[in-house]
């Protein structure tokens, strides 16, 4: 008789401790938020508490995102109040039926994982920190805009151990993602959102889609980058400069292309239209060493000449393959190359031929020191579509870390006749010393402008 009494009491007393469990969640979450409104001073009298009552969906105070915390607070409740429901439905539905009891199943998905999801969800909520002793909050306001636990961890200033001074002399780390990843919220968390340790997804067009819209830096990831699946060792560098890479060494699941030989001029379904033929080495191999019709077109050597000796390092701004690299490297030259993946592996095929690619955007201030590079050089990218106050920061960028007396190569440069005096008046504005200067016809509106300008000293 005993045991028949333990067997039916046992589920109820069951219920009984995920009740109480509930009711101590309930009352957290509620010391939570009475804390919070403490701190922002509804329990004292102050002449703008209207602005708090009827101003939630703008409060920052103090760089703290009260919004996204009430979101998040009701996110939770919500979760609580459904698993609320479903343990009196049960509890109900035990008492009707006094034979039925709880299997673990039921035990997993409608109580226990539930239970640990609102858990999880507490524990994401960031509560503003209180520094020093005018009890001041202070917060970072994208935390609890995003959701996803990976990108909350990321944005999160990470603290020095015991206390200590970091290398660059402060107590945090604060790592940075580009505003504009707050307008792109839902394709930064798909970005962030996979498991720990294990393989990314092969999702480097939706990183890099995220770049061209301005959130850049992308927060970096804890997963493995995936490769090639049959990947052989690259050519030797004597061979590599001039020879198209092992197909098999480039992962083609994103383009429209799955072999170099698609990536023909002659293929109209090649997926790119910038740098046409910059994949045919034959093509390639003639450009800055031989003269051609062009007079817009400088030979690399008459450029060397101007400055012998003293051009070591450069930039090149652009979108290739690397050719202008590769020719700078044969006169011992190191040149870095900026590439995008605009529909074709850019950045791949510079590496695989033995040269350095820098993955940026137009959006990005260059990530170099101030007056070290010894040359410029930029061809194809930016042409007589670029809105004059970008190209007026990006003249000012490449300014900063061109060194005085370093060279300037702006590389048949297009635009519409009508727009001709503007850009001209871009590129001059610096007061940099002319040696080259061509302008010549490309079409009937449109014109190339080729020049090579020397940055002066700035002794102050």
């Amino acid at each position: 008789m005993g045991r028949s009494c333990l067997h039916k009491c046992k589920p109820m007393r069951v219920m009984g401790w995920l009740q109480i469990i509930l009711g101590g969640l309930v009352i957290l979450v509620s010391l939570l938020s009475l804390t919070r409104f403490y701190y922002a001073g509804f329990f004292l009298q102050n002449d703008d508490i209207c602005k708090y009552l009827y101003t939630i969906n703008d409060i920052h105070e103090g760089g703290f995102d009260a919004k996204a915390l009430s979101d998040r607070v009701g996110e939770v409740l919500d979760m609580l109040e459904t698993l609320q429901g479903k343990l009196e439905s049960k509890s109900q539905e035990l008492e009707k039926n006094k034979g039925i009891t709880l299997n673990n199943k039921f035990l997993e998905e409608e109580i226990v994982r539930p239970l640990h999801r609102a858990n999880v969800a507490l524990r994401q909520i960031r509560l503003p920190k209180i520094e020093g002793n005018n009890s001041i909050v202070k917060e970072d306001p994208l935390i609890n805009f995003f959701v996803t636990e990976e990108i909350r961890k990321y944005i999160t200033p990470k603290e020095n151990r015991v206390g200590k001074i970091n290398l660059y002399g402060s107590d945090k780390v604060y790592n940075t993602i580009g505003h504009s990843c707050v307008l792109h919220k839902k394709e930064v968390e798909k970005y962030m959102d996979y498991d720990i340790g294990s393989y990314c997804d092969d999702d480097w067009n939706l990183a890099q889609k995220l770049m061209l819209n301005g959130c850049d830096p992308l927060p970096r990831r804890r997963c493995l980058t995936r490769a090639s699946k049959v990947y052989n060792k690259p050519y030797p560098i004597n061979e590599s400069l001039w020879r198209l890479p092992d197909e098999r060494n480039v992962r083609w699941g994103n383009y429209q292309c799955r072999n170099f030989d698609c990536l023909s001029s002659k293929n109209p379904k090649r997926g790119y239209s910038k740098c046409t033929g910059c994949f045919e080495m034959e093509k390639e191999k003639v450009k800055w060493v031989s003269n051609s019709s062009l007079f817009a077109e400088f030979l690399i050597i008459d450029v060397l000449k101007i400055k012998p000796g003293e051009i070591r390092i450069g930039l090149d701004y652009g979108i290739g393959t690397g050719t202008f690299a590769a020719r700078m490297r044969e006169n011992n030259v190191t040149i870095v190359s900026t590439a995008l993946n605009l529909g074709a592996p850019f950045n791949e095929m510079i590496a695989l031929r033995g040269l350095i690619p820098l993955y940026v955007t137009l959006n990005q201030r260059l990530p170099f020191f101030d007056n070290i590079m010894d040359l410029i050089h930029t061809t194809g990218f930016m042409d007589g579509w670029i809105d004059l106050l970008l190209l007026d920061f990006i003249l000012y960028d490449w300014d900063r870390i061109l060194r005085p007396g370093g060279l300037l190569w702006i590389d048949k440069f297009f635009c519409n006749r009508k727009d001709l005096d503007d850009y001209m008046y871009m590129f001059l504005q610096l007061r940099y010393k002319k040696h080259k200067w061509v302008i010549s016809q490309k079409s009937k509106d449109e014109v190339y402008l080729s020049a090579l300008l020397e940055k002066p000293p700035r002794a102050i």
